[in-house]
């Protein structure tokens, strides 16, 4: 896998822009990164995964899923080798990444508007 390839993929999902943070290239959902480019370092990339799909993935692609170093690492961020990454192992672990933050309080958006619709009729 390519850093072009990883970057078309987090790019394909609905309302994904491409930014920078700490000299890397991020990918965002509702300004909130969900995934990066570089880090640790040239080669690799970043997917913001839960610690249970982090589990999933280090354990079915040991090769290619490394959890990050420290607490960042502990709650989920999941470090891509990708020499090693094909798309079929990074796409469900980018889907899984863009979920967690682009679902991420919509739950309370939703209910909030409908509360407001609630008080208006």
């Amino acid at each position: 896998m390519t850093a072009d390839a990883f970057r078309r993929l987090a790019l394909s999902f609905l309302d994904a822009t491409e930014g920078s943070h700490m000299r890397h290239p991020d990918f965002r959902v509702r300004g909130k990164i969900f995934a990066t480019l570089g880090y640790p370092g040239h080669g690799w990339g970043m997917v913001k995964l839960t610690p249970a799909q982090q589990k999933k993935f280090v354990i079915a692609y040991p090769d290619v899923f490394v959890p990050a170093n420290g607490a960042w690492g502990r709650a989920g961020a999941t470090t891509v080798n990708l020499r090693s990454a094909r798309k079929s192992m990074l796409l469900p672990a980018l889907d899984a990444a863009w979920g967690n933050v682009a679902l991420k309080g919509l739950g309370a958006q939703l209910r909030a508007g409908a509360t407001r619709r609630r008080t208006r009729a």
